[in-house]
Protein backbone atom coordinates (compact mmCIF):
# COMPACT_ATOMS: atom_id res chain seq x y z
CA UNK A 1 0.00 0.00 0.00
CA UNK A 2 1.21 3.78 -0.68
CA UNK A 3 -0.01 6.48 0.87
CA UNK A 4 0.32 10.36 0.68
CA UNK A 5 -1.56 13.26 3.16
CA UNK A 6 -2.09 16.46 1.32
CA UNK A 7 -4.11 19.35 3.07
CA UNK A 8 -5.95 16.51 5.53
CA UNK A 9 -7.10 14.78 2.39
CA UNK A 10 -5.43 11.04 2.32
CA UNK A 11 -4.79 9.18 -1.02
CA UNK A 12 -4.01 5.29 -0.43
CA UNK A 13 -3.33 3.14 -3.67
CA UNK A 14 -3.08 -0.28 -3.74
CA UNK A 15 -1.50 -2.06 -6.93
CA UNK A 16 -1.96 -5.84 -8.16
CA UNK A 17 -0.45 -7.46 -11.18
CA UNK A 18 -3.45 -9.08 -12.74
CA UNK A 19 -2.23 -12.22 -14.69
CA UNK A 20 -4.87 -13.49 -16.66
CA UNK A 21 -5.52 -10.25 -18.28
CA UNK A 22 -1.53 -9.68 -19.32
CA UNK A 23 0.56 -11.27 -22.26
CA UNK A 24 4.11 -11.10 -21.27
CA UNK A 25 5.13 -13.11 -24.53
CA UNK A 26 3.29 -10.19 -26.09
CA UNK A 27 4.90 -7.22 -23.98
CA UNK A 28 1.49 -6.56 -22.32
CA UNK A 29 1.10 -6.02 -18.58
CA UNK A 30 -1.77 -5.41 -16.77
CA UNK A 31 -2.01 -4.23 -13.49
CA UNK A 32 -5.65 -2.98 -11.33
CA UNK A 33 -5.21 0.16 -8.56
CA UNK A 34 -7.90 0.83 -5.98
CA UNK A 35 -7.34 4.21 -4.90
CA UNK A 36 -8.89 5.78 -1.34
CA UNK A 37 -9.68 9.45 -0.57
CA UNK A 38 -10.13 9.80 2.35
CA UNK A 39 -10.67 13.44 3.84
CA UNK A 40 -9.99 13.57 7.29
CA UNK A 41 -10.05 17.74 7.46
CA UNK A 42 -12.85 19.91 8.65
CA UNK A 43 -14.36 21.17 5.29
CA UNK A 44 -16.00 19.71 2.45
CA UNK A 45 -14.00 19.46 -0.80
CA UNK A 46 -14.28 17.72 -4.19
CA UNK A 47 -12.12 16.08 -6.80
CA UNK A 48 -12.20 17.82 -10.21
CA UNK A 49 -9.85 16.63 -12.01
CA UNK A 50 -6.55 14.29 -12.64
CA UNK A 51 -3.80 13.62 -14.34
CA UNK A 52 -1.25 10.42 -13.56
CA UNK A 53 2.61 10.11 -14.83
CA UNK A 54 2.92 6.59 -16.03
CA UNK A 55 6.47 5.67 -16.52
CA UNK A 56 8.03 2.31 -17.62
CA UNK A 57 10.80 0.38 -17.01
CA UNK A 58 12.82 1.85 -20.01
CA UNK A 59 11.66 5.26 -18.72
CA UNK A 60 9.30 5.90 -21.17
CA UNK A 61 6.68 8.56 -19.67
CA UNK A 62 2.86 8.26 -20.37
CA UNK A 63 0.25 11.36 -18.92
CA UNK A 64 -2.99 11.14 -18.59
CA UNK A 65 -5.35 13.92 -17.74
CA UNK A 66 -8.83 14.54 -17.44
CA UNK A 67 -11.83 15.43 -15.12
CA UNK A 68 -12.81 13.13 -12.42
CA UNK A 69 -11.94 9.47 -11.52
CA UNK A 70 -14.13 6.52 -13.46
CA UNK A 71 -16.80 9.24 -14.61
CA UNK A 72 -17.45 10.44 -11.33
CA UNK A 73 -16.52 13.78 -9.20
CA UNK A 74 -16.90 13.07 -5.88
CA UNK A 75 -17.80 15.87 -3.22
CA UNK A 76 -16.33 14.14 0.30
CA UNK A 77 -17.68 15.84 2.87
CA UNK A 78 -15.24 15.97 6.85
CA UNK A 79 -14.78 12.03 7.47
CA UNK A 80 -16.11 10.67 4.06
CA UNK A 81 -13.75 8.54 1.91
CA UNK A 82 -14.45 7.69 -2.01
CA UNK A 83 -12.78 4.37 -3.41
CA UNK A 84 -12.74 3.03 -7.13
CA UNK A 85 -10.60 0.62 -8.95
CA UNK A 86 -9.45 1.35 -12.70
CA UNK A 87 -6.05 -0.20 -14.39
CA UNK A 88 -3.30 0.33 -16.90
CA UNK A 89 -0.99 -1.80 -19.11
CA UNK A 90 2.57 -1.42 -19.99
CA UNK A 91 4.67 -3.22 -22.63
CA UNK A 92 7.49 -3.95 -19.83
CA UNK A 93 7.44 -5.58 -16.57
CA UNK A 94 7.44 -3.10 -14.21
CA UNK A 95 7.36 0.39 -14.10
CA UNK A 96 5.68 2.97 -11.71
CA UNK A 97 2.73 6.11 -11.44
CA UNK A 98 1.78 8.99 -9.35
CA UNK A 99 0.43 11.96 -9.89
CA UNK A 100 -2.17 14.39 -8.55
CA UNK A 101 -5.96 15.13 -8.24
CA UNK A 102 -7.09 18.78 -8.36
CA UNK A 103 -9.35 19.53 -6.06
CA UNK A 104 -11.96 22.21 -5.06
CA UNK A 105 -13.03 23.36 -0.95
CA UNK A 106 -16.59 24.88 -0.16
CA UNK A 107 -14.95 28.12 -0.45
CA UNK A 108 -13.85 27.48 -4.02
CA UNK A 109 -10.18 27.53 -3.35
CA UNK A 110 -8.75 24.76 -6.33
CA UNK A 111 -5.51 23.15 -5.02
CA UNK A 112 -3.72 19.53 -6.12
CA UNK A 113 -3.19 16.47 -3.90
CA UNK A 114 -0.83 14.08 -3.83
CA UNK A 115 -1.30 10.68 -5.58
CA UNK A 116 1.51 8.96 -4.28
CA UNK A 117 3.68 7.04 -6.85
CA UNK A 118 3.64 3.35 -6.37
CA UNK A 119 5.53 0.71 -7.84
CA UNK A 120 4.27 -1.57 -10.96
CA UNK A 121 5.49 -4.92 -10.12
CA UNK A 122 4.88 -8.80 -11.81
CA UNK A 123 4.91 -11.54 -9.13
CA UNK A 124 8.10 -13.31 -9.23
CA UNK A 125 10.29 -10.90 -11.63
CA UNK A 126 13.65 -9.65 -10.27
CA UNK A 127 13.45 -6.79 -8.31
CA UNK A 128 14.82 -3.31 -9.74
CA UNK A 129 14.88 -0.08 -8.96
CA UNK A 130 13.04 2.25 -11.82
Amino acid sequence: MYTATTRAICVTVRPQYLPDESEPGKAQHVWAYKVRIENKGDTAVQLRSRHWKITDALGRQQEVKGPGVVGKTPRLRPGEMFEYTSGTSLSTSSGFMGGTYQMVSESGENFDIEIPTFSLDTPNAARQLN
